[in-house]
């Protein structure tokens, strides 16, 4: 099974003209109006064409709007791009306070798929907590989770590392340790199961990053994180725009059953449309991350 990540950068089906239209790879709540819709459409031609090279039999996805969005998407531009037809697609109403959501494409059925978006800080035994994280739903967007026969999927786009990055750092933590709650608490032995967590977990470029990572509940010894297999330099997935950075807050963190099982995997990295302009189309500002869990 091939199991991929990628961050569509707004992906969000709109009315222009009475005619549905997608937003571009562009940072924006409304429909720019200087951006020909020609350069939205040319953007989600490269989009679909990355996800067509993938190959995923899975896809995780941040940052679709909705179900019609996602569907619209996967009849209009990824079919057309030669993308493996993708009859599963879910897309849950989540927490962003924009509607962009988690998601997922895939060409085999799961057994089950469920949202963890209503859950509070409190729900997943976490009393420590601030009370803002406690009381309240505590993932900013979603933890989406897709169970199949031999690995269950949890898909994550925790808090961004703005307005306030210390305050962001808090809540993405608070998050990390929310998906390891569900863990603990879906399987018994989580060491000896089979699950991946993956996704957009906004970790900010290493020398911004703080004297700890938020992700340290998932990585210090509960998850193995794939990226870390590759060599330093490589395993970027995101530029900081305007800036000489580069980081990878999208990652693929997998069980230590899994880390076993498959001692030589290494993710691939798809950059290709991430370079782009006003004036130039583009993907998305993140790459597309997969691996190979052959025999899965």
């Amino acid at each position: 099974m091939r199991i991929a990540t990628f961050n569509l950068q707004n992906l969000r089906l709109r009315s222009r003209g009475g005619q549905p239209v997608l937003d571009g790879a562009v940072d924006q709540d409304k429909p720019g109006t200087a951006r020909p819709v020609a350069l939205d459409i040319a953007d989600r031609e490269k989009t679909a064409q990355v996800i067509a090279a993938a190959r995923a039999d899975v896809v995780a996805l941040q940052e679709v709007f909705d179900p019609a969005t996602l569907d619209h998407f996967h009849d209009h531009f990824l079919k057309p791009a030669g993308a493996p037809a993708y009859p599963h697609r879910y897309c849950f109403p989540g927490n962003d306070g924009r509607g962009l959501n988690v998601a997922a494409l895939s060409r085999v059925k799961p057994t089950a798929a469920c949202s963890h978006a209503a859950l509070t800080g409190h729900d997943l035994g976490l009393d420590d907590l601030p009370p803002a994280l406690r009381d309240n739903r505590l993932f900013r967007r979603d933890c989406l989770e897709l169970e199949f026969a031999t690995v269950t999927l949890f898909i994550c786009h925790f808090k961004a590392p703005y307005p306030d990055a210390a305050k962001a750092h808090i809540v993405r933590k608070a998050e990390a340790r929310g998906v390891r709650k569900l863990i603990e608490a879906r399987f018994p032995d989580p060491a000896t199961a089979r699950w991946i967590i993956l996704g957009d977990f906004n970790e900010p470029a290493l020398n911004e990053a703080p004297l700890t990572s938020a992700l340290a509940p998932l990585t210090d010894g509960f998850a193995t994180d794939l990226l870390d297999r590759l060599p330093q330099g490589t395993n970027w997935t995101y530029k900081v725009p305007g800036r000489d950075l580069l980081s990878r807050p999208d990652r693929l963190l997998v069980s230590p059953r899994l880390a076993r099982e498959y001692p030589d995997l290494h993710p691939q990295i798809l950059r290709s449309g991430m370079d782009g302009s006003d004036a130039l189309s583009h993907a998305s500002d993140h790459a597309l991350v997969h691996a190979d869990f052959t025999g899965l």
